[in-house]
């Protein structure tokens, strides 16, 4: 899907800089998957302290379990 988008040029060659990738798409890209990542890992964060723990659950049980 082609998009023009209008991003200042500092960020973008900084961004470059960093990542060690050569274009701005590649830039763009990786910036959105990291971006998306961490909204998610926020997402999970938020689960802390709201689901029960059983302290007697077994997990190496349920491998054998076929």
């Amino acid at each position: 899907m082609p998009t023009n988008l209008a991003i200042d040029d500092q960020l973008i060659n900084e961004a470059k800089k960093i990542s060690g990738l050569k274009t701005k798409k590649a830039v763009v890209t990786e910036a959105l998957k990291e971006y998306i990542q961490r909204r998610k890992q926020m997402e999970v964060i938020q689960l802390f302290g709201k689901i029960d723990f059983d302290p007697d659950y077994d997990y190496k049980t349920q491998r054998n379990v076929e």
